[in-house]
């Protein structure tokens, strides 16, 4: 049986998430599987590197299945082309050994948050960018940001409903950058818990008001309350961006 490796370009805006539902077929999982399943003439399920949130997009997630298909790889990136909708995209395909899994062989990630702080908002960026009018103190932020970067226990920074074991993680880095009203968040590290690219954006959105002391974002941290941090920011400024292995 062979492993196929797919890099996946999507605008999440009408989907329900990443993740295949029981009862909803309107994922990008359960779209991709859909079109493999019928290409291979078999059921093929496929494994993301991790899951993004209903109405999150995605510049490079990954994915791996595997199937019994002889096609070749540029057969199946054609098929996949023509049958899966217009937002969907499966930007590359590669043959991978047995042993190749997308999401137990991360080695990192990175998302990107984007802003669009001005007090229009942008007709055109509506649903890819969050609206922040509120001038906003950069400095402040790159403050807040550089102590959340390193190796910490991110129970504040994260929903409470995650359910992983640990909620240890480490952020290699945060990049803050303006061009114009456009604020984008870069964000790379080993892994992220549920929600939490989310909600750190939202904190260092408060930060950058006046709402909350970049000194006391770590001390959000050393607590271990959610309540404590910033609002979970919607999902549509989110992207995923990278995943490195």
């Amino acid at each position: 049986m062979r492993n196929i490796k797919i890099t996946i370009q999507y605008d999440g805006t009408r989907y329900r998430g990443w993740q295949r539902l029981k009862n909803d077929s309107n994922t990008i999982q359960g779209k991709i599987e859909s079109v493999l399943s019928r290409m291979a003439e078999e059921n093929v399920e496929i494994i993301g590197s991790g899951r993004t949130d209903a109405g999150a997009h995605a510049y490079g997630q990954v994915a791996n299945f595997k199937t019994n298909s002889s096609m070749d790889i540029h057969e199946i990136k054609k098929y996949l082309y023509t049958y899966l909708p217009e937002d969907i995209l499966v930007i590359d395909v590669q043959e991978m050994e047995k042993d190749f899994h997308a999401r137990y062989n991360v080695v990192s990630k990175t998302y990107v948050y984007k802003i669009w702080n001005d007090t229009l908002h942008n007709p055109f960026l509506r649903k890819y960018a969050e609206h922040v009018p509120q001038r906003l103190n950069i400095d402040q932020m790159k403050k807040a940001a550089a102590i959340l970067t390193g190796t910490h226990d991110f129970t504040s920074y994260c929903s409470s409903k995650s359910k992983k074991k640990s909620n240890v993680r480490t952020i290699y880095s945060i990049d803050i950058h303006r061009e114009g009203p456009l604020l984008e968040i870069t964000l790379r590290a080993n892994g992220f818990l549920y929600n939490m690219v989310r909600i750190i954006t939202g904190t260092l959105l408060e930060v950058g008001c006046g709402n909350i002391n970049p000194k006391d974002v770590g001390k959000i941290l050393q607590h271990k309350k959610r309540a404590l941090a910033g609002p979970t920011i919607s999902p549509k400024g989110l992207y995923l961006v990278e995943v490195e292995y």
